[in-house]
């Protein structure tokens, strides 16, 4: 099953157009896979804390409300030192790879935790990403059937 994750911008921009390969969260999943990366509707307040990584996305869309990426979690640990400048201490990186930004944002409604897209948003994704790129991270038949 094809899940979302609904990140605050600007990480979610820095996911889709930047090289952050890993998101902070305060809980751990089991979930390997395929994921579609949501832009939540707000900005994160704390981001100007994090000024040399925001300094990194500056200039980028921040597209609010919308799928904009996908891409494949294939790992989540505990915080054990550094291990991207990503990262954050005391969370759980989730890590992600065959990030793929989307050409059009997909408007969207997001939700807390991992969440299951409605099959319309997943449609309008399917129909922006490429034979190889979808066939990459396709792990089921309900991706690969819909093309």
């Amino acid at each position: 099953m094809i899940r979302a994750l609904t990140v605050r911008q600007p990480w979610a921009s820095a996911i889709a157009h930047a090289d952050k390969r890993v998101e902070n969260r305060t809980w751990t999943t089991q979930h390997r896979g395929p994921v579609l990366i949501h832009s939540a509707a707000r900005l994160d307040p704390a981001a100007n804390r994090h000024a040399p990584m925001a300094a990194i996305v500056r200039g980028l869309q921040l597209d609010l409300g919308a799928v904009i990426a996908v891409a494949r979690i294939v790992d989540c640990h505990p915080d054990d030192g550094e291990c991207t400048p990503w990262s954050l201490p005391d969370h759980h990186h989730w890590q992600l790879d065959q990030v793929t930004a989307l050409p059009l944002p997909v408007p969207a409604t997001g939700a807390l935790q991992l969440w299951t897209p409605p099959e319309k948003v997943l449609e309008t994704v399917r129909l922006q990403l490429d034979d190889d790129t979808a066939a990459a991270l396709a792990t089921d038949r309900e991706w690969e059937g819909g093309r």
